[in-house]
């Protein structure tokens, strides 16, 4: 009898395990169905959307995003610690000189080295020389951060404009249509309107993935520029105390 129990509770126990697996495989090829069909549901809306602007909107995210993402990996690498690099090049300066401080700017990368660099550089002539190579310099990092940004919102404008373009073409396709048959069925103009709206969904999509990235690096650009200015008030602090040392 209890041999019996334990073999009914055993065969219980399985048919749940293997209830359990055939729910998590069916969930699992229903998310793997759901994906495959949300691929190939865009896939057939944009060839649905006519190859001339959609093209060019895809073009538009390509490029986009290849500039976007350029740009982040260059704000990132030229991101620095400016407190612990302003301590550093403060220690070296004072014990071992100009010289010595220079050292640690040319060993560390980023704007804000090479901005105390170009000071420590013009250090022997004056305050003011330095501040002046500073200032300078600075204008010129900032004209590197900058670089290509322009393109960028120039693809978020243009996305949204070839996709309301597609829209006007669409309704003129769809009233040439109405005025060729002579008669107004839904059918005659779905097609066009269908590419209208298409055209639009896509532009404004893809403005809207440029503008998260164009935001992101904007950002970032103010943070480095920033520190570049605090950067540049502290070495000219550094300088005079320097030089009163002296």
């Amino acid at each position: 009898m209890v041999f019996s129990t334990i073999n009914a509770n055993a065969t219980t126990d399985a048919t749940a395990l293997t209830t359990a697996v055939v729910a998590q495989e069916d969930a699992a090829d229903d998310a793997v169905e759901e994906s495959a069909s949300f691929h190939q549901e865009l896939k057939k809306r944009f060839i649905e959307g006519g190859p001339e602007f959609m093209g060019i909107v895809l073009l538009c995210l390509i490029l986009g995003l290849a500039i976007a993402i350029e740009r982040i990996i260059f704000l990132n690498l030229s991101t620095t610690n400016t407190k612990k690099l302003a301590q550093d090049v403060e220690d070296a300066l004072n014990s071992g000189g100009v010289e010595a401080a220079k050292e640690v700017c040319r060993n560390t990368k980023g704007p804000v080295a090479s901005i105390y660099y170009q000071g420590l550089d013009r250090a022997d002539e004056s305050i003011e020389a330095a501040e002046k190579a500073v200032v300078a310099y600075g204008g010129v990092q900032m004209g590197q951060l900058e670089k290509n940004v322009s393109w960028i919102s120039l693809f978020i404008a243009l996305a949204p404009m070839l996709g309301f373009m597609g829209t006007v073409i669409g309704m003129i396709q769809a009233f040439d249509k109405i005025e060729a048959a002579g008669d107004m069925q839904p059918s005659l103009v779905a097609g066009g309107i269908k590419v209208a709206l298409l055209t639009t969904v896509f532009g404004l999509i893809v403005a809207i993935i440029l503008q998260i990235f164009y935001n992101y690096i904007i950002a970032k650009i103010d943070s480095i520029v920033n520190d570049m200015e605090d950067a540049s008030i502290t070495l000219i602090d550094m300088l005079v105390a320097y030089k009163k040392r002296k």
